[in-house]
């Protein structure tokens, strides 16, 4: 699989963070919206993302691989469940200020949230609805051992890296994520 690493972050103070981060890897970040911001890291290649969440930071949120389209992103998700690794199915989905093809791995030994995604577009909103399932939705998915069917169609809104702390989206509205 070729791609970048993503690695997503709490953080308490995002603006505390943009500025540690931004000396760590001699470069600003390339997205800053409220409670969020991503740094795209070329070398190591890297996607750093920032999710503020007061009391939680330095823990992890989650962990990505940013891939170049929706045929990798389908790739990977028929390679991985030939290696007997199920996923949870999240196409067309807007997370992150950002729209996006993707599905979560499923089945980390130690609970480890894993997604394959690739970003269509930007989008003005965090997270939001369009055919997406909510995250509380994949979550008990990734939880659930012996349900291993991917799933794209539950209703509810979409919530992205586990957070639900932005307005939902409208219907109509595109976007690029973590």
């Amino acid at each position: 699989m070729s791609g970048r690493i993503q690695l997503a972050l709490n953080v308490d103070d995002l603006g505390e963070s943009i500025a540690f981060y931004s000396k760590l890897f001699g470069a600003e970040p390339a997205k800053v919206r409220p409670g969020y911001a991503n740094f795209a890291i070329a070398e190591p290649p890297l996607k750093l993302v920032l999710l503020e969440s007061p009391g939680q930071g330095g823990s992890l949120n989650h962990l990505g691989v940013e891939v170049a389209g929706t045929d990798v992103v389908e790739a990977e998700q028929a390679r991985l469940a030939e290696a007997g690794l199920p996923a949870v199915d999240e196409q067309r989905t807007t997370c992150c200020y950002a729209r996006q093809d993707k599905f979560w791995v499923k089945g980390a030994p130690d609970g480890e949230r894993w997604e394959i995604y690739t970003v269509l577009s930007d989008s003005p909103t965090f997270w939001g609805r369009e055919g997406s399932q909510s995250w509380k939705a994949a979550e008990a998915e990734l939880d659930d051992d012996h349900d291993t069917a991917p799933t794209a169609d539950r209703a509810g809104p979409t919530e992205c890296c586990g957070s639900t702390s932005q307005p939902e989206e409208p219907a109509d509205a595109s976007g690029k994520c973590c």
